[in-house]
């Protein structure tokens, strides 16, 4: 899916799993959801930031690192965007190559960092680290744990769903997670999971993870800061300090496109009515070669649910296998106290 679309809802996934694990972790995502989906989404993808500049309008067009050749919204020329950083202009595919490895642990490092890249199996001591560290070092508050957990959500689903890590079965059209099935992917989780049957207000809740503050934790757990606290005793390489200020000023470019970056994606995926029943965007339908029906027809097919409730299990097995490794976290309340209903039944009377 779409990094906004999918990310998100695998977050919710995982949350509802994690709920029926009885995980106590669960209870600090539904405090802070906000963080929490935030950090599912910009706690990953750092090359959240404009294409290019439109110049008939002068408007930010297009996303990340795919490239753009005219203006989606004149059909005139484009020059390619970049961000003002303390080490000079990076585009967003210099952003790309010079961050993305450090969020997503492991894969994604450029060909001289590959060494650093954070094995499958070492991943829960890496998050039960980052996590102990949330703690001791970026506490007392909830807020920067909920992110982190939103962390872990995207590196777990990426991983899944790019085929880096096994344990996802999809077969959609061409592949797991292929331009063609994208589209058909977010449509579907867009309407018919998310709207219908999980009611999710969805530009409420990309407005809301929009306003969320950059967190120091992450420039922790991307090792662009000083080493310090149980990540950098246990994953002493690979730390640069000197890249913080410049990472700094990718986090707060994210938190500031991803407003539009959420509202062009919104648009995109809207259905108008037709004699036939829902449809959706011209675009969306060329990319696919589907109409909106064929699509719901093809995830049917695939056992499109069946994928999605594997990702929430397997996100819930990590969050179980870092809550193991990480006593602060083991010790979370189990809940967050009794319910009204069982409070009425003690007091009122």
């Amino acid at each position: 899916m779409s990094g906004i679309v999918g990310h998100s809802f695998y977050a919710v996934l995982g949350l509802k799993a994690a709920v029926e694990r009885q995980l106590p972790l669960a209870a600090v995502a539904h405090r802070h959801f906000a963080s929490y989906a935030a950090g599912a989404y910009l706690g990953c993808d750092i090359q959240v930031m404009p294409e290019a500049i439109c110049l008939d309008t002068g408007r930010e067009v297009g996303f990340g690192t795919v490239p753009l050749e005219k203006s989606p919204i004149t059909g005139g020329p484009v020059r390619q965007y970049r961000l003002v950083t303390p080490e000079g202009p990076l585009t967003a595919y210099q952003v790309h190559e010079r961050f993305y490895g450090r969020s997503h642990l492991v894969f994604g490092w450029k060909k001289g960092d590959a060494a650093l890249r954070v094995p499958w199996d070492h991943l829960p001591d890496y998050f039960a680290a980052a996590i102990e560290d949330a703690f001791a070092l970026f506490g007392p508050g909830e807020r920067p744990l909920a992110y982190a957990l939103g962390w872990i959500v995207h590196v777990v689903s990426d991983s899944l769903i790019k085929s880096v890590q096994p344990g996802v079965d999809l077969q959609l059209l061409d592949g797991k997670y292929t331009t063609r099935n994208r589209p058909v992917q977010d449509l579907v989780t867009f309407h018919e999971l998310g709207v219908k049957e999980f009611h999710l207000r969805w530009a409420a809740l990309f407005e809301d993870l929009a306003d969320t503050p950059v967190e120091p934790l992450q420039l922790h757990y991307m090792r662009a800061a000083e080493p310090r606290g149980a990540l950098a005793r246990l994953f002493p390489d690979g730390w640069q300090p000197a890249a913080e200020p410049t990472l700094r000023a990718v986090l707060a470019e994210n938190r500031r496109y991803v407003r539009q970056h959420a509202h062009d994606v919104l648009a995109s995926l809207q259905l108008h009515d037709t004699p036939a029943g829902p449809e959706c965007t011209p675009e969306l339908r060329e990319i696919t070669g589907l109409t909106y029906a064929e699509m719901l027809e093809a995830a049917r097919t695939a056992n499109f649910r069946h994928a999605l409730w594997q990702m929430g299990d397997q996100i819930a097995e990590m969050f179980a296998a870092v809550a193991h490794r990480c006593a602060p976290l083991a010790g979370l309340p189990a809940s967050d106290g009794p319910a009204w209903n069982e409070i009425s039944q003690r007091w009122k009377g």
